[in-house]
């Protein structure tokens, strides 16, 4: 009977693998390695926010599976609202989901992929027998909206259904104070003040080390080290200047509770990310919106996607906010869309609140200047003239205002920048770099290009017909003044400066005209038709109309409901009907209120709507402006996470993770959103995404 009574053999994590391999060989099989459930890897993908999409509770290993549960209830039931819910026919009536029923049923959840109702809490919690059609708030979901309130109130049931089963699992296991651990650990009031302090500086060091978008980690963190990394030695400083904090961290904390450890300085950035995330997305409430994506290479060569949100807040200003990167393998539109999906479930956001797109192809162009043009001259000026601190100031402070009047008249300031660097520099590489400019510069070709693309912002076609004589005139008269040769027009144009090598013989008036400012022009009104559809530029010539300078001249009644037309889901037809004498009586209003005449964009008249209260009044002429607002005009703000990106994810630092970087770039970009945010609510939520040894005191 002695084999059938053997004690089994543990081996702890820690030993080596020699060790274990050696006590195989001595014990056999009956050895059982027990993993730690806090070191076994979770994969992030399989937590879904969409309930139609999730794997049951019982799905996953046993010993993680309160783990599971943790990160579902960091996320929270997934109620999307302003979704446009699909109508089903009951007789001759309609139905479908509506999003006023999660008030009454916080538990309640909703699937946008199966158009289904499901119970948070019984998702998590489900122990044995189900009642009859309990079954569908779980597992297959519930869709028969005719009789919901009725089949809700039914689920809840009486005190010992499943369903108050369930809430009281889900209600202990938030509260961990009423967890088994927390009762057998005993923890005094005295540990759990320290615990506090102790959690409270970390986050103190970790919000100082994201703001400025520094390392953790260091090379050798073990205690002899003379650089044990940012986070360690920050927090060293910060004890023995702070004699409470020093008491209670590093050596002077528990040996099992230190609160330093990689995971955990991880989970506490993820709490800070969450927590500013989720101000971004109570900021936005239940307004509309638009997105601006784009794509760039970080430093280990992966293809990261930036995804930016605009919207209109209750000020009238208009906000960009960054909300996610998302690591994409290939930059197909299949791709990006399923990414782009993953963000909005995550998030909760709905389609059907989506008013504008805007994407840039930027990674998908990899050529030698990357799809941009800089002007070379404006970039050369900015480095030589930076190079010298006494010469930068004399610049500001004696030719500040003439630089000005010189830009308005749409000469180049640049040229007397220029002279100055050439004839009192004293670097002989900078006096070269500036004469090789001004050569350029003072040359009849720049500055035909230069007006050229200047005047390419007007009337293309008008232009091109009507335009030349006017245009060359223009030029010469510029070339004139600034002192610099016109060229004969009838003079034959040598072969050399053609680009074109065909062996014909053509003058100056030739070249300037037809293989210069013709196929420019034509090249610029061929991408122009590529690029906006007839629709696109119908809805161009729509905006313009809502432009508020000079007493809202460009104002046309017409032409802004037709603008309305376009948003059928925003405009029904009795306020169609109602919009025009509405937009008659504002701008009736608008070019008579003295309050209105120093407004000269539209952003500033949505702003100086809300702050006239004239929102109230004309809703619908406000509701047409914050849709034009939404459209997104530029990338800028994308880009600008991408420089801070390649600072945050620099080359010494080339193998974060991908949820580690969104989260530090996350508080990074938005740091005014994150110092908004309190360290309790940051502190609550890390306690929320696990089972912690110990818990945070009251506030005193």
């Amino acid at each position: 009977m002695d084999k059938y009574l053997n004690k089994r053999p543990r081996v702890s994590i820690g030993s080596s693998s020699a060790t274990v391999e050696q006590e195989r060989q001595q014990l056999g099989n009956n050895v059982v390695v027990e993993n730690n459930p806090d070191e076994i890897e979770i994969d992030k993908e399989k937590i879904k926010a969409d309930p139609g999409l999730r794997d049951s509770i019982d799905s996953f290993d046993v010993n993680i599976r309160d783990r599971i549960r943790r990160e579902y209830v960091a996320k929270g039931p997934c109620q999307p609202k302003s979704h446009d819910f699909p109508k089903k026919q009951y007789g001759k009536d309609k139905r479908g989901f509506r999003d006023v029923w999660y008030k009454d049923y916080v538990w309640l959840e909703y699937s946008t992929t199966a158009d289904a109702a499901y119970c948070f809490w019984c998702f998590l919690f489900k122990r044995g027998y189900l009642a009859p059609g309990d079954e569908a708030f779980v597992s297959g979901g519930f869709s028969n909206w005719k009789k919901a309130n009725e089949r809700f109130r039914a689920h809840v049931g009486s005190t010992g259904s499943s369903h108050n089963k369930a809430r009281i699992e889900y209600e202990n296991f938030v509260n961990q104070k009423q967890s088994v651990t927390y009762i057998v650990s005993r923890v005094s009031s005295k540990q759990e003040k320290e615990y506090r302090i102790r959690l409270t500086a970390t986050l103190d060091v970790i919000r100082f080390l994201l703001n400025q978008g520094l390392a953790f980690r260091g090379h050798d963190e073990t205690s002899n080290s003379s650089n044990r990394g940012n986070f360690l030695e920050l927090l060293y400083w910060y004890s023995l200047r702070n004699d409470e904090v020093g008491q209670v961290v590093l050596n002077n904390a528990p040996g099992n509770n230190q609160m330093i450890a990689p995971s955990i300085q991880k989970e506490i950035v993820n709490a800070c990310a969450v927590e500013t995330t989720l101000e971004i997305m109570k900021e936005l409430g239940d307004e509309l919106f638009s997105i601006m994506v784009d794509e760039s290479r970080d430093c280990s060569v992966k293809e990261q996607m930036a995804i930016v949100i605009r919207y209109v807040n209750k000020n009238g200003e208009i906000i960009e906010r960054f909300l996610s990167l998302v690591h994409v393998k290939e930059t197909s539109s299949k791709c990006l869309k399923m990414a782009i999906d993953f963000v909005f479930s995550k998030l909760g956001l709905s389609l059907s609140r989506l008013r504008g797109q805007g994407y840039d192809g930027a990674s998908n162009m990899r050529g030698e200047f990357n799809g941009l043009f800089c002007p070379s001259a404006s970039i050369g000026v900015c480095g030589i003239c930076g190079s010298s601190c006494k010469r930068a100031d004399i610049l500001r402070q004696n030719e500040y205002d003439r630089m000005v009047e010189m830009i308005e008249k749409g000469e180049i300031s640049s040229v007397k920048v220029l002279e100055t660097v050439f004839e009192d520099g004293v670097d002989p590489e900078i006096s070269g770099k500036s004469k090789g400019l001004l050569q350029k510069m003072e040359n009849f070709d720049f500055v035909f290009l230069m007006m050229l693309m200047k005047r390419l912002l007007e009337d293309l076609q008008a232009f091109r017909e009507s335009g030349w004589d006017d245009f060359l005139q223009e030029v010469k008269a510029f070339c004139r003044a600034n002192e610099i040769d016109v060229p004969i027009m009838d003079d034959i144009v040598p072969r050399r400066i053609r680009m074109k090598n065909d062996g014909k013989t053509i003058t100056n008036y030739h070249y300037y005209r037809v293989e210069i400012f013709c196929q420019v022009v034509d090249l610029i009104s061929q991408e122009m038709r590529n690029r906006f559809s007839e629709s696109s530029t119908d809805l161009l010539e729509c905006m313009v109309c809502l432009d508020p300078r000079n007493h809202f001249s460009n104002f046309n009644v017409d032409k802004l409901v037709h603008l309305a037309t376009l948003y059928p889901e925003d405009f029904s037809s009795m306020e169609l009907s109602l919009l025009t004498q509405e937009l008659r009586s504002f701008v009736s209003d608008a070019r008579t209120d003295t309050r209105f005449s120093d407004v000269e964009d539209l952003g500033t008249l949505s702003q100086k709507m809300v702050e006239m209260m004239k929102d109230k009044i004309f809703k619908l002429v406000y509701r047409l402006i914050k849709l034009v607002l939404l459209l997104p005009v530029a990338t800028a703000s994308v880009e600008r996470v991408f420089s801070a990106m390649k600072f945050v994810k620099s080359e010494l630092r080339n193998k974060m993770g991908d949820d580690w970087l969104n989260d530090s770039l996350m508080v990074y970009s938005e740091k005014e959103v994150f110092a908004t945010i309190p360290n309790e609510m940051i502190l609550s939520r890390f306690q929320k995404m696990g089972t912690r040894r110990s818990q945070l005191s009251r506030i005193a």
